[in-house]
């Protein structure tokens, strides 16, 4: 920073103690939110976990990249589908508590990143899974796949999407949708709780996967520009969606994907009636002096490799010298991509997260009150990355107001 200061303080520096040991991330981070049923073990139960970590443990299995993790976790994911299978025609209820147990199995599975051929399986099992579960919703989702109408530049041709909508629309009554975009690690499947959150309040979800995460998105990664396309093309599918209210649709981002929020809050803000940046990154979470303490930070696991995945690069050094200048919405050298630094207005724009962010500094979406039109923002103090468990509290309100 400037000032040399981080709001974080000490904890900018300090070691949080996992890093590198399962034992340590399972018995200091991941214990906890297990035996809860929270991120990133919602909709799980901590006995199909339990014995999984054991193993990680007495095995000393620490790399999560490895086979011998994704191993550990694949065979319960299994089990649990199948029994969700034979329990479908005796009883439908515990059958969709079993596949979203073992949905969230499989979700650790693939954990923190898609970058092997052994979790790129895991993913298509999930994704099958889910959606075998999901019909026997009263509301199921639906995956349509749409045209890229505005690929170009190494982009792919199809953008999968997973649908939710309310079963009433009639009488030319449409509905508000949100558009979801998932992050690093949480991807399409992983979104039940907030799309029932969504159908309680009469809208629709549109979810779709951000560049460099899953086969799923197709625009090029290592291209800042090919969102704008992407959206293009899915914001143009809503408008023309008859079920959809295009006058009420609400982009929101989360983690990684509340950077493409805040990108398509400028860029597309004709289409949007709002945009929520979640725990999102924009400047200083891609610069040298934060990336090079992020393996210390509350993230379960290193940052690293994920990150040079996800945008394109061979090795960290080469994105700690590149990424800001490529990515960055406020400095990044290409021609229209610092779009907050180019003054760019935007639609309603709400920012928030927690004060201790560690993953993407909260100092990233404080910047953005500097540049172009008002931004509303709210910060939680004493959370971590995403600031909960308060921010859906403060978030679905919001998004409450510019629905009605």
């Amino acid at each position: 920073m400037p000032n040399g200061q981080w709001i974080l303080g000490d904890l900018f520096r300090k070691d949080y103690g996992h890093a590198g040991s399962i034992k340590n991330l399972w018995e200091l981070r991941w214990m906890f939110p297990c035996r809860r049923g929270v991120y990133p073990f919602h909709d799980g139960k901590f006995e199909d976990f339990e014995s999984i970590f054991d193993h990680l443990i007495e095995k000393n299995i620490n790399d999560p990249f490895s086979d011998d993790y994704t191993n550990a976790f694949f065979p319960v994911g299994q089990r649990l589908a199948k029994e969700a299978e034979e329990m479908e025609s005796k009883d439908k209820e515990e059958a969709k508590k079993l596949y979203l147990r073992a949905n969230a199995v499989l979700r650790l599975a693939r954990f923190p990143y898609i970058g092997t051929d052994s979790k790129k399986q895991v993913y298509e099992f999930q994704k099958e899974v889910y959606m075998k579960g999901t019909k026997l919703w009263d509301i199921p989702i639906t995956e349509t796949v749409i045209t890229h109408r505005y690929a170009s530049n190494g982009d792919g041709s199809e953008i999968p999407l997973y649908i939710r909508q309310p079963n009433v629309v009639s009488d030319g009554k449409k509905c508000p949708a949100v558009l979801l975009i998932t992050g690093l690690d949480g991807h399409r499947p992983d979104n039940t709780e907030r799309t029932e959150e969504h159908l309680k309040r009469g809208w629709a979800t549109v979810i779709c996967d951000i560049p460099g995460t899953t086969v799923d998105c197709p625009a090029n990664k290592t291209d800042p520009l090919s969102p704008d396309r992407l959206f293009s093309s899915i914001l143009e599918w809503i408008q023309t969606q008859p079920q959809f209210d295009s006058k009420k649709v609400i982009a929101w981002g989360l983690s990684a994907g509340g950077y493409y929020a805040i990108r398509l809050a400028h860029t597309h803000k004709e289409s949007l009636a709002g945009s929520v940046g979640h725990g999102a990154g924009t400047h200083h979470y891609i610069g040298r002096e934060w990336l090079d303490e992020i393996g210390k930070h509350e993230y379960p696991f290193g940052l690293e490799r994920a990150y040079c995945e996800k945008y394109g690069y061979k090795d960290f050094e080469e994105m700690k010298e590149k990424c800001q200048k490529t990515f960055s919405l406020i400095s990044a050298e290409g021609e229209g991509v610092p779009v907050v630094a180019m003054g760019m207005k935007s639609c309603r724009l709400l920012l928030i997260n927690g004060m201790l962010d560690g993953c993407m500094p909260v100092e990233d979406s404080m910047l953005l009150a500097e540049y172009g039109s008002p931004k509303e923002m709210r910060f939680i103090q004493e959370r971590f990355h995403m600031g909960y468990p308060e921010a859906n509290s403060v978030v679905y309100p919001w998004m409450e107001e510019i629905m009605s």
